[in-house]
């Protein structure tokens, strides 16, 4: 047996994790997938050569990058019973905020609550495609990842042309109170997915670092949110909110051509 280590620049958080396990779970000869996200890296265990694993780990764009290869004789690696319970629990949370965000924001009038609702939704496809799909055909999965794909990019779209509609009509500033707090409740529920996930693998990894909680992509939307919503206050001005509103709908299409990928 081999065991492959790979550097996965962007795996900050379990859902970039989630997508790399539905990308190679197809891959005959992979034993064992050990991920280590607070120092983005993957150890693939497998028989046979590294190239189709390698080819697929590139080709989702998360930055992967083949460190080394080497024989080892390790042949007993532990699994997570609770895994799949855990993967429920997450995705309850990610798609309860998402509804939450998508409801404060149109009400509030905020495009950063919205796009960041987008965001929790497209964690939850990720956590959800996985689970709708165990046990059943890799071309399941494929149809279930090109719909949620397409999905996510719809939603998007039609987020940036609110975005432009609202930045040269003459709209009235979004509720800065409601961004800040709705968001400061997000950026909980975020930390407390990471903690449950990371706690799970491991006794090693039992605690989590605060550092590793705000390397986070979802984390830094959130605070990109507060700030956003302190600007809007401070600067009696809708520009903040748009402005974050558009960052985030374009990470949530990146992200819905990785689920993409997954279809092919």
């Amino acid at each position: 047996m081999n065991k492959t280590i790979f550097e996965i620049t962007k795996m900050d958080c379990p859902s970039e994790e989630n997508l790399i396990r539905m990308k190679l779970e197809e891959i005959s000869g992979i034993v064992n997938l050990d991920f280590d996200i607070a120092n983005r890296k993957l150890t693939v265990f497998h028989s046979g050569e590294i190239d189709q694993i390698e080819k697929s780990v590139i080709e989702l764009n998360l930055g992967g990058k083949k460190i080394s290869t080497e024989q080892t004789y390790q042949t007993e690696f532990k699994e997570n019973a609770n895994q799949k319970k855990l993967l429920w629990f997450v995705l309850a949370i990610n798609f309860a905020f998402f509804i939450i965000e998508m409801t404060t924001g149109i009400i509030s009038k905020s495009m950063g609550l919205v796009a960041d609702s987008l965001d929790m939704l497209a964690d939850s496809f990720v956590y959800g495609i996985s689970l709708i799909a165990v046990g059943g055909t890799v071309i399941k999965k494929k149809r279930i990842a090109k719909l949620a794909g397409y999905f996510q990019i719809s939603l998007a779209i039609i987020g940036f042309v609110e975005v432009l509609r609202r930045f040269f009509g003459d709209e009235k500033l979004p509720n800065f109170s409601t961004m800040i707090i709705i968001s400061i409740f997000a950026l909980i529920a975020n930390g407390i997915c990471l903690y449950i996930l990371q706690k799970s693998k491991s006794k090693e990894e039992a605690h989590m670092k605060a550092s590793m909680i705000f390397t986070s992509n979802d984390v830094i939307i959130n605070l990109g949110v507060i700030i956003a919503g302190i600007l809007v206050k401070w600067l009696s001005s809708s520009k903040p909110d748009l402005i974050i509103g558009t960052i985030v709908f374009i990470l949530v299409i990146q992200g819905a051509f990785r689920i993409l990928k997954l279809s092919k």
